[in-house]
């Protein structure tokens, strides 16, 4: 079993917002895989699924991104889940957009999300999936940039991503981090 996170924030006016785009990942994945309906759990919204072979426990927390870990930390416990057992989907700024890695472990660079998920899981050795937004180019700028909605022209590369990342899971789902970029990677190319 695994535990896998979509990081957002959850107002409805903040849907469309780049910082959800970890949500707007794991809403697709859920729902191309038949995962069950979502419900109230862990202070967040959870619901399962198979790819593959493997069982999936999607969370999305409600605790605003900066809470997330107050949603994480319970959920990893009831499932009696190591950190290695999770995988987090969440923005990325240095990357461009509609580029998407996945590392192991690290430090949080500036993330909220994944900053709080370090502080109530106790570590940091979780797996992240990168999903890139770009950098609006100025750091005075990043914070209306994250908390800003995406473009209409952004749908041309973020709605094949995410739908490149949801027909690429089960490869996720196998622990083949590698093979899972290398299809988005071909799936993507040149969308946007």
């Amino acid at each position: 079993m695994k535990l896998w996170v979509g990081l957002g924030n959850p107002e409805p006016g903040m849907a469309r917002h780049r910082h959800n785009i970890g949500f707007m990942a794991i809403d697709i994945i859920a729902d191309r895989h038949g995962f069950t309906p979502w419900r109230r759990r862990f202070s967040g919204l959870v619901a399962e699924g198979t790819i593959g072979t493997e069982k999936i426990v999607a969370l999305k927390p409600l605790t605003y991104m900066n809470d997330s870990g107050l949603s994480v930390q319970p959920a990893a416990a009831f499932y009696k889940l190591e950190p290695a057992a999770i995988t987090v989907f969440h923005d990325e700024l240095d990357l461009a957009p509609g580029k998407i890695r996945v590392k192991h472990g690290g430090g949080a660079a500036g993330h909220n999300g994944l900053r709080s998920m370090d502080q109530h899981l106790a570590s940091p050795e979780y797996w992240r999936v990168r999903l890139g937004i770009g950098h609006p180019g100025d750091k005075a700028r990043v914070h209306g940039w994250v908390l800003g909605n995406f473009a209409k022209g952004d749908e041309d590369w973020l709605i094949p991503t995410l739908e490149s990342v949801s027909d690429a899971a089960p490869l996720l789902a196998q622990g083949k981090p590698e093979e899972f970029m290398t299809r988005v990677a071909l799936e993507t190319k040149g969308v946007g």
